[in-house]
C-alpha cells in the first residue's frame, strides 16, 4: 500500500474542500412535483366494507359453534346410552379417509408451524422496535 505523499492530500483536500453547488438535472423539480400534484389528487383507496361483511362473520361464527355444540351433544348421546349410528360412522369413517388421503394432516401441521413463526418473528421485531425508539427517546 502507497503512503500519500504532500502533494496528494494537498490536492485531495482541495478536491474535497470545493462547495460545488449541486443543481437537479433540467425538469427534475417539475417532475416531481408533477409527482406530488397526481398523488394529492388521487382518490383514496376504497375501504373494506366492514358493515356489509360483519352478518356473515356473525352467521358463519354462529354456524360453526352450533355445528360444534352439536356434534359433542351427538357425542356425548352416543357414548353415554349406546354407540353412535350406523350411519354416522360412516360419514365419519369417510371424512376421516378422505382427509388422510389428501394428506391433510401435513398440510394442517405446515399452516400452524407458518402462523406461529410469523407470529413469533413479529412479536421480535416489535420487541427491537419498543427498543430502539426507547434507546433513540433518550
Amino acid at each position: 500500500m502507497r503512503r500519500l505523499t504532500e502533494q496528494d492530500e494537498a490536492e485531495i483536500n482541495s478536491i474535497l474542500s470545493r462547495e460545488d453547488e449541486i443543481l437537479p438535472s433540467s425538469g427534475f423539480a417539475v417532475s416531481v412535483m408533477d409527482a406530488v400534484r397526481r398523488e394529492a389528487a388521487a382518490l383514496p383507496p376504497i375501504p373494506f366494507p366492514w358493515k356489509r361483511a360483519l352478518p356473515g362473520l356473525f352467521a358463519a361464527g354462529v354456524a360453526l359453534v352450533s355445528a360444534f355444540v352439536a356434534g359433542i351433544a351427538l357425542f356425548i348421546q352416543g357414548t353415554a346410552s349406546q354407540p353412535l349410528p350406523s350411519r354416522l360412522q360412516s360419514t365419519f369413517a369417510l371424512s376421516f379417509e378422505g382427509w388422510n388421503t389428501m394428506g391433510a394432516s401435513w398440510i394442517t401441521l405446515a399452516l400452524v408451524v407458518s402462523i406461529a413463526s410469523a407470529k413469533l418473528s413479529m412479536r421480535f421485531a416489535t420487541r427491537k422496535t419498543r427498543i430502539v425508539d426507547r434507546a433513540n427517546a433518550r
